[in-house]
């Protein structure tokens, strides 16, 4: 599925392609992405009688403002009530790295590596770098073919099929198939 444009107006029909997905591939993972939460709950309820287990990641504390989650305790009591997992963490392309340009100016590794997967668009640099938080946190087996979920800025509009890989084993990391992206963002 290709959408013209990108952007949250695409999350339902995404989250029904990655249900049918899993189902259809017996997935037993669906990784979505969810900075407030609101896809994160979109997701858990629409999964809550599927054999795949949801696990929503979020933005780390202080992502951008110092010691706030922006995840709202409203939306993380809703995903619960639907058995999703909730996953805080740091970015796998983040961290370090910018701390490192922030400070000495230039660029790292992880800032080239988040680069060229948004030659695919914001969606697949962050279905990646979940694929590897989640595993980095114990919540996912290495290899594991999962379907990652996410979006340009809100909602949803990209989803993949992906061999999961811990950071440390990045490259190791497959995009078996994407199941809906944007053509343009």
């Amino acid at each position: 599925m290709v959408f013209k444009d990108a952007g949250k107006q695409h999350t339902d029909a995404v989250l029904e392609v990655a249900r049918q997905a899993a189902v259809e591939r017996e997935i037993r993972y669906v990784v979505v992405a969810s900075t407030r939460g609101e896809t994160g709950v979109k997701a858990a309820r629409l999964f809550a009688d599927a054999p795949a287990r949801v696990i929503v990641v979020t933005h780390n504390v202080g992502f951008t403002k110092d010691g706030v989650l922006e995840l709202t305790p409203e939306n993380r009591d809703e995903m619960r009530r639907f058995n999703a997992v909730i996953h805080t963490g740091t970015m796998v392309t983040r961290g370090l790295g910018t701390a490192v340009k922030e400070k000495f100016g230039g660029f790292s590794a992880e800032q080239v590596v988040a680069a060229t997967l948004r030659i695919f668009g914001q969606g697949m640099k962050v279905c990646a770098e979940m694929a590897a938080m989640v595993t980095d946190a114990g919540l996912v087996p290495q290899g594991e073919d999962i379907i990652a979920v996410a979006g340009t800025a809100w909602g949803a509009d990209t989803a993949a099929v992906i061999a999961t890989a811990p950071s440390n084993r990045f490259f190791d990391m497959k995009v078996r198939e994407i199941l809906a992206k944007p053509g343009e963002f």
